[in-house]
């Protein structure tokens, strides 16, 4: 059963606007397939604290406010070598 489709604005920069045209192109979508494609990939943050927890039992490791903060912490790190450029070890 498909959801029911609904009409919306989003105000952003044309360069923004720009960029969502391209990547939807490249991937021969339209704009809302790929607005859904994105929307769908990235979790809320009451599903990433739930893949946490589920991850720290997984291993048998007790999910205490440490170990959220320490894997805060790392992910910002990982966010941060992302941001900087990092290629993750790929050929550049």
């Amino acid at each position: 059963m498909s959801e029911a489709k609904v009409t919306t604005s989003i105000k952003t920069t044309e360069a923004v606007r720009d960029r969502l045209k391209v990547l939807a192109d490249e991937r021969h979508m339209t704009l809302t397939a790929l607005l859904a494609e994105l929307a769908e990939r990235e979790l809320t943050e009451a599903e990433r604290e739930q893949r946490a927890q589920d991850a720290a039992r997984e291993v048998g490791i007790e999910y205490t406010p440490m170990v959220k903060a320490a894997g805060a912490s790392a992910w910002e790190k990982v966010r941060a070598h992302r941001a900087a450029g990092h290629s993750g070890g790929r050929a550049a």
